[in-house]
Protein backbone atom coordinates (compact mmCIF):
# COMPACT_ATOMS: atom_id res chain seq x y z
CA UNK A 1 0.00 0.00 0.00
CA UNK A 2 1.69 3.08 -0.97
CA UNK A 3 1.35 6.39 1.04
CA UNK A 4 -2.30 7.99 0.91
CA UNK A 5 -1.03 11.35 -0.73
CA UNK A 6 -4.46 11.76 -2.72
CA UNK A 7 -5.74 11.55 0.54
CA UNK A 8 -4.05 13.83 2.27
CA UNK A 9 -4.23 16.74 -0.52
CA UNK A 10 -8.02 16.23 -0.15
CA UNK A 11 -8.35 16.51 3.71
CA UNK A 12 -5.24 18.74 4.68
CA UNK A 13 -7.76 21.52 3.74
CA UNK A 14 -10.84 20.61 5.62
CA UNK A 15 -8.93 19.80 8.48
CA UNK A 16 -6.83 22.97 8.74
CA UNK A 17 -10.13 24.45 8.69
CA UNK A 18 -11.05 22.67 11.44
CA UNK A 19 -8.39 23.91 13.55
CA UNK A 20 -8.35 27.59 12.55
CA UNK A 21 -12.11 27.51 13.74
CA UNK A 22 -10.78 25.97 17.26
CA UNK A 23 -8.75 29.45 17.04
CA UNK A 24 -10.20 32.81 19.41
CA UNK A 25 -11.44 35.18 16.74
CA UNK A 26 -9.27 37.82 17.97
CA UNK A 27 -5.69 35.61 17.21
CA UNK A 28 -5.85 36.97 13.72
CA UNK A 29 -1.99 37.03 13.20
CA UNK A 30 -1.79 32.55 14.24
CA UNK A 31 -5.09 32.30 12.11
CA UNK A 32 -3.37 33.81 8.73
CA UNK A 33 -0.03 31.85 9.78
CA UNK A 34 -1.89 28.32 9.89
CA UNK A 35 -3.74 29.02 6.67
CA UNK A 36 -0.61 29.78 4.62
CA UNK A 37 0.81 26.66 5.98
CA UNK A 38 -1.83 24.23 5.37
CA UNK A 39 -1.92 26.18 1.66
CA UNK A 40 1.52 25.82 1.69
CA UNK A 41 1.48 21.85 2.55
CA UNK A 42 -1.35 21.50 -0.05
CA UNK A 43 0.82 23.24 -3.14
CA UNK A 44 3.80 21.04 -2.26
CA UNK A 45 2.07 18.05 -2.18
CA UNK A 46 0.02 18.73 -5.28
CA UNK A 47 3.41 19.61 -6.98
CA UNK A 48 4.99 16.24 -6.18
CA UNK A 49 1.67 14.44 -7.73
CA UNK A 50 2.28 16.49 -10.53
CA UNK A 51 6.37 15.34 -11.11
CA UNK A 52 5.85 12.53 -10.04
CA UNK A 53 3.47 11.25 -12.15
CA UNK A 54 5.06 8.43 -14.39
CA UNK A 55 3.92 8.85 -18.30
CA UNK A 56 5.91 5.43 -19.51
CA UNK A 57 3.48 3.71 -17.42
CA UNK A 58 0.09 6.22 -17.96
CA UNK A 59 -2.96 5.19 -16.69
CA UNK A 60 -4.31 5.90 -13.54
CA UNK A 61 -1.91 6.82 -10.40
CA UNK A 62 -1.34 7.41 -6.46
CA UNK A 63 -5.07 4.58 -6.90
CA UNK A 64 -6.48 4.52 -3.10
CA UNK A 65 -9.27 2.55 -2.49
CA UNK A 66 -11.60 2.06 0.21
CA UNK A 67 -15.73 -0.02 0.14
CA UNK A 68 -17.16 2.73 2.18
CA UNK A 69 -20.93 1.64 1.52
CA UNK A 70 -20.42 -1.61 -0.12
CA UNK A 71 -24.05 -2.49 -0.55
CA UNK A 72 -24.71 0.63 -2.41
CA UNK A 73 -21.22 0.08 -4.60
CA UNK A 74 -20.19 3.52 -2.98
CA UNK A 75 -16.45 3.31 -2.80
CA UNK A 76 -13.74 5.67 -2.00
CA UNK A 77 -11.95 5.94 -4.71
CA UNK A 78 -9.15 8.13 -6.03
CA UNK A 79 -6.52 8.45 -9.01
CA UNK A 80 -4.13 10.87 -11.00
CA UNK A 81 -4.09 10.45 -14.49
CA UNK A 82 -2.85 13.23 -17.64
CA UNK A 83 -5.92 14.85 -17.32
CA UNK A 84 -6.11 15.52 -13.47
CA UNK A 85 -2.93 15.95 -12.10
CA UNK A 86 -2.62 19.55 -13.87
CA UNK A 87 -5.78 20.43 -12.43
CA UNK A 88 -4.54 19.17 -8.87
CA UNK A 89 -1.59 21.12 -9.01
CA UNK A 90 -3.61 24.15 -10.25
CA UNK A 91 -5.68 24.10 -7.18
CA UNK A 92 -2.72 24.24 -5.24
CA UNK A 93 -1.10 27.55 -6.59
CA UNK A 94 -4.66 28.82 -6.03
CA UNK A 95 -5.11 28.01 -2.90
CA UNK A 96 -1.92 29.09 -1.52
CA UNK A 97 -1.81 32.57 -3.50
CA UNK A 98 -5.42 33.29 -2.49
CA UNK A 99 -4.13 32.84 1.12
CA UNK A 100 -1.67 35.06 0.44
CA UNK A 101 -3.85 37.83 -1.22
CA UNK A 102 -5.96 37.82 1.81
CA UNK A 103 -3.81 38.30 4.50
CA UNK A 104 -5.46 42.05 4.79
CA UNK A 105 -8.88 40.32 5.89
CA UNK A 106 -9.85 42.17 8.92
CA UNK A 107 -13.45 41.13 9.13
CA UNK A 108 -13.12 37.73 10.26
CA UNK A 109 -10.44 35.78 9.12
CA UNK A 110 -11.43 32.79 11.28
CA UNK A 111 -14.44 31.88 9.51
CA UNK A 112 -13.34 33.39 5.82
CA UNK A 113 -10.83 30.86 5.53
CA UNK A 114 -12.33 28.13 7.38
CA UNK A 115 -15.30 28.00 4.58
CA UNK A 116 -12.27 29.11 1.39
CA UNK A 117 -10.51 25.76 2.77
CA UNK A 118 -13.61 23.77 2.83
CA UNK A 119 -14.29 25.19 -0.40
CA UNK A 120 -10.44 23.80 -1.78
CA UNK A 121 -11.17 20.42 -0.07
CA UNK A 122 -14.35 19.94 -2.60
CA UNK A 123 -12.06 20.83 -5.61
CA UNK A 124 -9.28 18.41 -4.78
CA UNK A 125 -11.89 15.53 -4.04
CA UNK A 126 -13.65 16.29 -7.49
CA UNK A 127 -10.27 16.23 -9.55
CA UNK A 128 -9.30 12.83 -8.31
CA UNK A 129 -12.36 11.08 -7.27
CA UNK A 130 -12.58 8.03 -9.57
CA UNK A 131 -16.37 6.99 -7.58
CA UNK A 132 -19.31 8.62 -9.19
CA UNK A 133 -21.01 8.81 -5.94
CA UNK A 134 -17.84 10.53 -3.77
CA UNK A 135 -17.15 13.12 -6.94
CA UNK A 136 -21.22 14.73 -6.59
CA UNK A 137 -20.24 14.49 -2.68
CA UNK A 138 -17.47 16.45 -3.18
CA UNK A 139 -18.99 18.58 -6.13
CA UNK A 140 -21.74 20.06 -3.27
CA UNK A 141 -18.90 20.78 -0.91
CA UNK A 142 -16.93 22.67 -3.55
CA UNK A 143 -19.96 24.57 -3.78
CA UNK A 144 -21.41 25.06 -0.98
CA UNK A 145 -19.16 27.29 1.12
CA UNK A 146 -19.63 30.01 -2.47
CA UNK A 147 -22.66 30.60 -0.87
CA UNK A 148 -21.38 32.11 2.37
CA UNK A 149 -18.42 33.20 0.90
CA UNK A 150 -19.87 35.73 -1.22
CA UNK A 151 -22.80 36.31 0.51
CA UNK A 152 -20.93 37.85 3.85
CA UNK A 153 -16.97 38.74 2.38
CA UNK A 154 -18.75 39.47 -1.21
CA UNK A 155 -19.45 43.62 -2.86
CA UNK A 156 -22.15 44.98 -0.45
CA UNK A 157 -24.27 46.45 -3.30
CA UNK A 158 -24.91 42.87 -4.99
CA UNK A 159 -23.44 40.08 -2.82
CA UNK A 160 -26.93 38.90 -1.75
CA UNK A 161 -28.75 38.49 -5.50
CA UNK A 162 -24.93 36.96 -6.81
CA UNK A 163 -24.65 34.16 -3.86
CA UNK A 164 -28.43 33.15 -4.94
CA UNK A 165 -27.90 33.16 -8.56
CA UNK A 166 -24.80 31.24 -8.29
CA UNK A 167 -25.99 28.72 -5.50
CA UNK A 168 -29.28 27.97 -7.79
CA UNK A 169 -27.80 27.69 -11.04
CA UNK A 170 -24.93 25.08 -9.55
CA UNK A 171 -27.49 23.07 -7.75
CA UNK A 172 -29.94 23.00 -10.05
CA UNK A 173 -27.21 21.91 -13.05
CA UNK A 174 -25.74 19.08 -10.96
CA UNK A 175 -29.31 17.76 -9.73
CA UNK A 176 -29.82 17.54 -13.47
CA UNK A 177 -26.27 16.30 -13.78
CA UNK A 178 -27.04 13.57 -10.91
CA UNK A 179 -30.18 12.08 -12.93
CA UNK A 180 -27.99 10.49 -15.55
CA UNK A 181 -25.28 9.03 -13.39
CA UNK A 182 -28.29 7.29 -11.43
CA UNK A 183 -29.08 6.21 -14.81
CA UNK A 184 -26.14 4.95 -15.76
CA UNK A 185 -25.89 3.14 -12.12
CA UNK A 186 -29.05 1.49 -12.82
CA UNK A 187 -28.39 0.13 -16.51
CA UNK A 188 -25.25 -0.76 -15.55
CA UNK A 189 -26.51 -3.40 -13.22
CA UNK A 190 -22.97 -3.62 -11.84
CA UNK A 191 -24.36 -2.11 -8.63
CA UNK A 192 -21.44 0.34 -8.41
CA UNK A 193 -20.35 3.75 -8.85
CA UNK A 194 -16.63 3.34 -9.56
CA UNK A 195 -16.14 5.35 -12.89
CA UNK A 196 -13.68 2.02 -14.63
CA UNK A 197 -15.79 -0.34 -13.98
CA UNK A 198 -19.18 2.28 -15.53
CA UNK A 199 -16.54 2.44 -18.27
CA UNK A 200 -16.04 -1.19 -18.34
CA UNK A 201 -19.66 -1.73 -18.50
CA UNK A 202 -20.11 0.89 -20.95
CA UNK A 203 -17.65 -0.44 -23.23
CA UNK A 204 -18.82 -3.81 -23.14
CA UNK A 205 -22.16 -2.65 -24.57
CA UNK A 206 -24.17 -2.45 -21.21
CA UNK A 207 -25.90 1.22 -22.23
CA UNK A 208 -26.36 -0.33 -25.85
CA UNK A 209 -30.27 0.16 -25.99
CA UNK A 210 -32.81 2.54 -26.73
CA UNK A 211 -36.15 4.25 -25.00
CA UNK A 212 -38.73 4.62 -27.50
CA UNK A 213 -40.24 8.36 -27.07
CA UNK A 214 -43.07 9.89 -29.07
CA UNK A 215 -42.61 6.50 -31.43
CA UNK A 216 -38.75 7.13 -32.10
CA UNK A 217 -36.04 5.25 -31.03
CA UNK A 218 -33.64 7.40 -28.53
CA UNK A 219 -30.63 5.30 -27.70
CA UNK A 220 -29.28 5.70 -24.01
CA UNK A 221 -26.33 7.40 -24.45
CA UNK A 222 -27.95 9.66 -26.66
CA UNK A 223 -30.73 10.46 -24.30
CA UNK A 224 -29.10 11.14 -21.17
CA UNK A 225 -25.36 12.96 -22.22
CA UNK A 226 -27.36 16.45 -22.79
CA UNK A 227 -28.18 15.67 -18.63
CA UNK A 228 -24.85 14.89 -17.86
CA UNK A 229 -22.74 16.98 -19.86
CA UNK A 230 -24.94 20.37 -19.63
CA UNK A 231 -25.90 19.57 -16.03
CA UNK A 232 -21.83 20.17 -15.13
CA UNK A 233 -20.94 22.21 -18.00
CA UNK A 234 -23.35 25.13 -16.35
CA UNK A 235 -20.35 25.39 -14.08
CA UNK A 236 -17.89 26.10 -16.85
CA UNK A 237 -19.77 29.35 -17.95
CA UNK A 238 -21.25 27.51 -21.33
CA UNK A 239 -24.23 29.77 -22.97
CA UNK A 240 -27.15 29.95 -21.84
CA UNK A 241 -25.92 28.99 -18.91
CA UNK A 242 -23.52 31.28 -17.96
CA UNK A 243 -24.97 34.74 -16.57
CA UNK A 244 -24.37 33.54 -12.97
CA UNK A 245 -20.54 33.43 -13.52
CA UNK A 246 -19.81 37.32 -14.37
CA UNK A 247 -22.01 38.32 -11.45
CA UNK A 248 -21.05 35.30 -9.25
CA UNK A 249 -17.03 36.60 -9.72
CA UNK A 250 -17.75 40.36 -9.37
CA UNK A 251 -19.59 40.13 -6.18
CA UNK A 252 -16.99 37.24 -4.38
CA UNK A 253 -13.82 38.74 -2.26
CA UNK A 254 -10.56 38.77 -3.95
CA UNK A 255 -9.47 35.16 -3.11
CA UNK A 256 -12.54 33.87 -3.57
CA UNK A 257 -13.46 35.02 -7.20
CA UNK A 258 -9.45 33.57 -8.19
CA UNK A 259 -11.24 29.80 -6.69
CA UNK A 260 -14.41 30.99 -8.64
CA UNK A 261 -12.79 31.62 -11.82
CA UNK A 262 -9.42 29.75 -11.63
CA UNK A 263 -10.23 26.42 -9.90
CA UNK A 264 -14.28 26.03 -9.74
CA UNK A 265 -15.02 26.93 -13.29
CA UNK A 266 -12.36 24.23 -14.22
CA UNK A 267 -14.22 21.51 -11.75
CA UNK A 268 -17.24 21.99 -14.04
CA UNK A 269 -15.89 21.74 -17.41
CA UNK A 270 -13.60 18.29 -15.71
CA UNK A 271 -16.36 17.15 -14.27
CA UNK A 272 -18.26 17.24 -17.82
CA UNK A 273 -15.50 15.92 -19.59
CA UNK A 274 -14.79 12.75 -16.86
CA UNK A 275 -18.69 11.54 -16.52
CA UNK A 276 -20.33 13.11 -20.07
CA UNK A 277 -17.30 12.13 -22.65
CA UNK A 278 -15.81 9.41 -21.13
CA UNK A 279 -18.99 7.04 -19.89
CA UNK A 280 -21.24 8.14 -22.66
CA UNK A 281 -19.22 8.58 -25.61
CA UNK A 282 -21.39 8.02 -28.25
CA UNK A 283 -23.83 10.68 -26.86
CA UNK A 284 -20.87 12.93 -27.25
CA UNK A 285 -20.68 11.87 -30.50
CA UNK A 286 -24.02 12.29 -31.91
CA UNK A 287 -24.13 15.74 -29.59
CA UNK A 288 -21.18 17.08 -30.95
CA UNK A 289 -21.84 19.53 -33.10
CA UNK A 290 -24.45 20.87 -30.61
CA UNK A 291 -21.43 21.89 -28.16
CA UNK A 292 -19.74 23.25 -30.49
CA UNK A 293 -21.54 25.50 -31.50
CA UNK A 294 -22.73 26.30 -27.99
CA UNK A 295 -19.23 26.73 -27.12
CA UNK A 296 -18.12 28.93 -30.14
CA UNK A 297 -21.16 31.44 -28.84
CA UNK A 298 -19.01 31.54 -25.59
CA UNK A 299 -15.82 32.31 -27.13
CA UNK A 300 -17.35 35.14 -29.36
CA UNK A 301 -20.19 36.54 -27.44
CA UNK A 302 -18.36 36.55 -24.42
CA UNK A 303 -15.39 38.49 -25.55
CA UNK A 304 -17.45 41.30 -27.23
CA UNK A 305 -19.44 41.50 -23.73
CA UNK A 306 -15.98 41.93 -21.99
CA UNK A 307 -15.04 44.76 -24.50
CA UNK A 308 -17.99 47.02 -23.80
CA UNK A 309 -18.00 46.46 -19.58
CA UNK A 310 -17.03 49.86 -18.08
CA UNK A 311 -16.23 47.85 -14.54
CA UNK A 312 -12.46 46.56 -14.59
CA UNK A 313 -14.22 43.03 -12.20
CA UNK A 314 -16.93 42.71 -15.01
CA UNK A 315 -14.28 42.57 -18.05
CA UNK A 316 -12.36 40.05 -16.26
CA UNK A 317 -15.79 38.20 -15.81
CA UNK A 318 -17.11 38.19 -19.03
CA UNK A 319 -13.47 37.67 -20.20
CA UNK A 320 -13.39 33.79 -18.24
CA UNK A 321 -16.59 33.13 -20.25
CA UNK A 322 -14.91 33.74 -23.46
CA UNK A 323 -12.12 31.76 -22.33
CA UNK A 324 -14.19 28.38 -20.98
CA UNK A 325 -15.49 28.33 -24.24
CA UNK A 326 -12.28 27.70 -25.59
CA UNK A 327 -12.18 24.44 -23.42
CA UNK A 328 -15.47 23.49 -23.87
CA UNK A 329 -14.49 23.67 -27.95
CA UNK A 330 -11.60 21.56 -27.53
CA UNK A 331 -13.93 18.97 -25.90
CA UNK A 332 -16.45 19.44 -28.86
CA UNK A 333 -13.27 18.39 -31.17
CA UNK A 334 -12.59 14.77 -29.58
CA UNK A 335 -9.57 15.44 -31.66
CA UNK A 336 -6.05 14.60 -29.85
CA UNK A 337 -5.09 18.30 -30.98
CA UNK A 338 -8.54 19.87 -29.24
CA UNK A 339 -8.84 17.73 -26.29
CA UNK A 340 -4.75 18.36 -25.71
CA UNK A 341 -5.35 22.06 -25.90
CA UNK A 342 -8.70 22.03 -23.47
CA UNK A 343 -6.83 20.32 -20.67
CA UNK A 344 -3.52 22.77 -21.06
CA UNK A 345 -6.04 25.73 -21.55
CA UNK A 346 -7.61 24.41 -18.20
CA UNK A 347 -4.83 25.20 -16.48
CA UNK A 348 -3.54 28.09 -18.78
CA UNK A 349 -6.85 30.05 -17.90
CA UNK A 350 -6.82 29.07 -14.35
CA UNK A 351 -3.66 30.81 -13.36
CA UNK A 352 -4.42 33.34 -15.66
CA UNK A 353 -7.42 34.49 -14.43
CA UNK A 354 -6.57 34.31 -10.89
CA UNK A 355 -3.81 36.44 -11.41
CA UNK A 356 -6.50 39.09 -13.32
CA UNK A 357 -8.66 38.76 -10.66
CA UNK A 358 -5.67 39.31 -7.89
CA UNK A 359 -4.44 42.37 -9.52
CA UNK A 360 -8.42 43.47 -9.73
CA UNK A 361 -8.21 42.93 -6.26
CA UNK A 362 -5.48 45.09 -5.35
CA UNK A 363 -6.60 47.92 -7.90
CA UNK A 364 -10.18 48.11 -5.74
CA UNK A 365 -8.35 47.62 -2.12
CA UNK A 366 -6.17 51.05 -3.09
CA UNK A 367 -8.86 52.82 -5.60
CA UNK A 368 -12.21 52.25 -4.12
CA UNK A 369 -13.53 51.99 -7.38
CA UNK A 370 -13.35 49.38 -10.23
CA UNK A 371 -14.58 51.99 -12.98
CA UNK A 372 -12.13 51.77 -16.01
CA UNK A 373 -13.05 55.57 -17.01
CA UNK A 374 -12.11 56.72 -13.20
CA UNK A 375 -8.80 54.96 -13.07
CA UNK A 376 -4.90 55.81 -14.27
CA UNK A 377 -1.73 55.88 -14.33
CA UNK A 378 -0.90 52.99 -11.60
CA UNK A 379 2.17 51.73 -12.97
CA UNK A 380 3.30 54.44 -11.22
CA UNK A 381 2.55 53.47 -8.07
CA UNK A 382 2.02 49.90 -8.28
CA UNK A 383 4.27 48.78 -11.11
CA UNK A 384 4.63 45.11 -9.97
CA UNK A 385 0.95 45.00 -10.57
CA UNK A 386 1.35 46.30 -14.09
CA UNK A 387 3.85 44.06 -15.43
CA UNK A 388 2.17 40.77 -13.51
CA UNK A 389 -1.07 42.29 -15.60
CA UNK A 390 0.67 42.93 -19.16
CA UNK A 391 1.96 39.52 -18.93
CA UNK A 392 -1.48 38.06 -17.64
CA UNK A 393 -3.00 39.80 -21.00
CA UNK A 394 -0.28 38.31 -23.43
CA UNK A 395 -1.09 34.87 -22.60
CA UNK A 396 -5.05 35.92 -23.04
CA UNK A 397 -4.24 37.00 -26.05
CA UNK A 398 -2.18 33.87 -26.79
CA UNK A 399 0.99 35.33 -27.71
CA UNK A 400 3.74 32.88 -28.69
CA UNK A 401 6.06 32.08 -25.55
CA UNK A 402 3.62 31.99 -22.78
CA UNK A 403 1.06 29.67 -21.22
CA UNK A 404 -2.00 30.92 -23.16
CA UNK A 405 -0.22 29.63 -26.83
CA UNK A 406 0.70 26.59 -25.89
CA UNK A 407 -2.82 25.91 -24.74
CA UNK A 408 -5.24 27.68 -27.33
CA UNK A 409 -3.19 27.17 -30.70
CA UNK A 410 -3.61 22.97 -30.67
CA UNK A 411 -7.47 24.16 -29.58
CA UNK A 412 -7.38 25.94 -32.62
CA UNK A 413 -5.97 22.93 -34.91
CA UNK A 414 -8.32 21.00 -33.32
CA UNK A 415 -11.37 22.92 -34.46
CA UNK A 416 -10.10 23.82 -37.92
CA UNK A 417 -10.01 19.80 -38.61
CA UNK A 418 -13.51 19.45 -37.53
CA UNK A 419 -14.62 22.46 -38.90
CA UNK A 420 -12.64 25.28 -40.68
CA UNK A 421 -15.68 27.69 -40.51
CA UNK A 422 -16.05 27.37 -36.48
CA UNK A 423 -12.43 28.12 -36.41
CA UNK A 424 -12.66 31.17 -38.17
CA UNK A 425 -15.27 32.64 -36.42
CA UNK A 426 -13.81 31.44 -32.92
CA UNK A 427 -10.88 33.29 -34.39
CA UNK A 428 -12.11 36.44 -33.81
CA UNK A 429 -12.42 36.58 -30.16
CA UNK A 430 -8.37 36.74 -30.29
CA UNK A 431 -8.72 40.24 -32.17
CA UNK A 432 -11.35 41.33 -29.13
CA UNK A 433 -9.25 39.89 -26.47
CA UNK A 434 -6.45 41.58 -27.76
CA UNK A 435 -8.29 44.49 -27.64
CA UNK A 436 -10.03 45.12 -24.34
CA UNK A 437 -6.26 43.89 -22.77
CA UNK A 438 -4.68 46.89 -24.45
CA UNK A 439 -7.55 49.14 -23.72
CA UNK A 440 -7.41 48.52 -19.84
CA UNK A 441 -3.56 48.31 -19.90
CA UNK A 442 -3.66 52.00 -21.75
CA UNK A 443 -5.98 53.39 -19.13
CA UNK A 444 -5.53 51.58 -15.51
CA UNK A 445 -1.83 51.23 -15.44
CA UNK A 446 -0.76 53.82 -17.89
CA UNK A 447 -1.75 57.42 -19.19
CA UNK A 448 -2.35 60.08 -16.32
CA UNK A 449 -2.54 59.36 -12.57
CA UNK A 450 -6.26 61.23 -11.00
CA UNK A 451 -4.82 63.83 -8.53
CA UNK A 452 -6.47 62.18 -5.77
CA UNK A 453 -5.04 58.86 -6.39
CA UNK A 454 -1.49 60.59 -6.45
CA UNK A 455 -1.02 63.12 -3.37
CA UNK A 456 -4.65 61.94 -1.61
CA UNK A 457 -7.29 64.71 -0.99
CA UNK A 458 -10.04 64.78 2.07
CA UNK A 459 -11.94 62.28 0.60
CA UNK A 460 -9.52 60.03 -0.86
CA UNK A 461 -5.82 58.41 0.74
CA UNK A 462 -2.71 58.47 -1.88
CA UNK A 463 -2.74 55.40 -3.61
CA UNK A 464 0.47 53.29 -1.91
CA UNK A 465 2.25 50.09 -3.97
CA UNK A 466 1.19 46.17 -3.02
CA UNK A 467 2.63 44.50 -0.58
CA UNK A 468 5.43 41.69 -0.67
CA UNK A 469 3.25 38.91 0.19
CA UNK A 470 1.24 40.44 -3.02
CA UNK A 471 4.15 40.64 -5.13
CA UNK A 472 5.10 36.84 -4.02
CA UNK A 473 1.93 35.78 -5.33
CA UNK A 474 2.01 37.72 -8.45
CA UNK A 475 5.85 36.55 -9.18
CA UNK A 476 4.59 33.06 -9.01
CA UNK A 477 1.65 32.83 -11.43
CA UNK A 478 3.73 34.84 -13.67
CA UNK A 479 6.73 32.41 -13.23
CA UNK A 480 4.12 29.35 -14.19
CA UNK A 481 3.10 30.98 -16.93
CA UNK A 482 6.12 31.61 -18.71
CA UNK A 483 7.81 28.48 -17.73
CA UNK A 484 5.11 26.76 -19.69
CA UNK A 485 5.00 29.03 -22.32
CA UNK A 486 8.66 28.70 -22.71
CA UNK A 487 8.91 25.08 -22.08
CA UNK A 488 5.26 23.39 -23.03
CA UNK A 489 6.81 19.75 -22.65
CA UNK A 490 6.46 20.61 -19.15
CA UNK A 491 3.08 19.84 -19.34
CA UNK A 492 2.07 19.34 -22.51
CA UNK A 493 3.29 15.67 -22.65
CA UNK A 494 1.43 14.42 -19.58
CA UNK A 495 -2.07 16.40 -20.84
CA UNK A 496 -1.64 14.39 -24.20
CA UNK A 497 -1.14 11.02 -22.37
CA UNK A 498 -4.79 11.99 -20.56
CA UNK A 499 -6.44 13.07 -23.74
CA UNK A 500 -5.40 10.11 -25.23
CA UNK A 501 -7.09 8.03 -23.00
CA UNK A 502 -10.03 9.74 -23.30
CA UNK A 503 -9.90 9.73 -27.41
CA UNK A 504 -9.80 5.62 -27.17
CA UNK A 505 -13.04 5.55 -25.42
CA UNK A 506 -14.70 7.81 -28.13
CA UNK A 507 -12.98 6.45 -30.65
CA UNK A 508 -11.24 9.42 -31.84
CA UNK A 509 -7.71 7.64 -31.92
Amino acid sequence: MHFPILSIIVFTPILAGMLIMLFPAGRKTEIRMTALAAAAIALLLSAWVYFSYDMTQGGYQLIEKYNWLPQLGISYHVGVDGMNAPLVLLTGVVMFTGVLISWGIEDRPREFFAFLFILASGVFGVFVSQDLFMLFFFYEIAVFPMYLLISIWGWIKTREYAAMKLTLYLFIGSVVALLGALAMYFASGKNTFDMIALSAAQQSGVFDFAYTIFGRQVPFQVFWFPFVFLGFAVLGGIFPFHNWSPDGHVAAPTAVSMFHAGVLMKLGAFAALRVGIMLLPDGALYWKWVILGLATVNVVYGAFIAMVQTDFKYVIGFSSVSHMGLVMLGFATLTPEGMTGAGLQMFSHGVMTALFFAVVGMVYDRAHTREISELGGFSKKMPWVAVAFIIGGLVSMGMPGLSGFVAEFPIFMGVWKVAPIVAIIAAISIVITAAYIIRIIGKVFFGPMPAHFENGDDHHEAVGDVTPLDKLALALICIIMIAIGVYPAVMAPLVKSGAEAVLRLVGGL
